[in-house]
């Protein structure tokens, strides 16, 4: 962990990206299923279910039926979104798996104005990296509805299981535990509450689909500027890019403050060719 602790998150891209980030003030999140397996998330729903059952269980409660419950809901189809961020600075391996392999850029941002951000169908969560669900907030959510005797095909219900499928979006294998992230993820049932209309990119191999959030209305929304939620740039460790045409790009387009925050990494990854 870094000195800035929990407060500053991170986000390791391209330049490609870094320049819609940064001049046009749009963030990508993207489809889910290029970072997860889909079968990762539903194994999220099960162990969950398990989680529930077993503690309805152990107050001498059947669970029969929010087992049940899970099964239908298993049975759907779901799309959700993500943009990826890391409480770890100038870290190794964030650089190679996310980073373009260390030739791309680190962009720090104030995690408290993305959470102000993360309004309505967007959510700010941390990643999950347990098997046993016991300690997950969820469990407790869905214990008390039942517990309470609450209607299993009523909203209550419902709004609860929408949310665990959006922290299923926030799972992931325990191996990578050391990755300690944090996503912005717009939820898979609420997108109707996000007023942006998805974007499609196009190459050679595939059709991607991705939301573009606007930085700049956003940020207008909590009273802050682009410059006050990036607080650094760093320029990876394999990286031809120069500091002094960087921050002359930023001045350019009228970035004058994140031009004297940009560095260079000290991380020695250097990536075969």
């Amino acid at each position: 962990m870094d000195h800035q602790g929990r407060n500053i998150l991170y986000h390791y891209t391209d330049f490609q990206a870094v320049d819609g980030i940064l001049r046009q003030a749009q963030l990508r999140v993207n489809n889910v299923l290029r970072m997860n397996d889909s079968a990762e998330m539903r194994h999220f729903m099960n162990r969950l279910c398990t989680a529930v059952a077993e503690r309805l269980e152990s107050d001498g409660e059947q669970a029969g039926q929010v087992r049940q419950l899970f099964q239908e809901e298993l049975k759907k189809e779901y799309s959700a979104f993500a943009a990826c961020f890391s409480f770890h600075r100038d870290d190794a391996a964030q650089w190679e798996r996310y980073g373009n392999r260390g030739r791309g850029v680190c962009i720090a941002f104030q995690r408290e104005h993305l959470e102000k951000i993360a309004v309505g169908a967007l959510s700010l969560q941390m990643v999950f990296y347990q098997n046993d669900m016991a300690g997950h907030p969820m469990v407790e959510v869905f214990y008390n509805l039942l517990k309470g005797g609450a209607d299993l095909a009523g909203e209550e219900v419902q709004r609860a299981m929408n949310d665990a499928w959006a922290c299923s979006v926030s799972f992931k294998h325990p191996s990578f535990r050391s990755e300690y992230e944090m996503r912005l993820v717009v939820s898979p049932f609420e997108k109707e509450d996000l007023n942006v209309q998805p974007c499609y990119h196009v190459s050679k191999e595939r059709i991607k689909k991705y939301y573009p959030l606007d930085l700049k209305a956003m940020c207008q929304r909590i009273g802050i500027g682009l410059e006050d939620l990036v607080t650094e740039l760093i320029i990876g460790p394999d990286s031809t890019q120069s500091v002094a045409i960087f921050q002359d790009y930023l001045r350019d387009h009228g970035l004058n403050r994140l031009a004297e925050r940009v560095s260079l990494s000290d991380c020695p990854l250097r990536v075969p060719v």
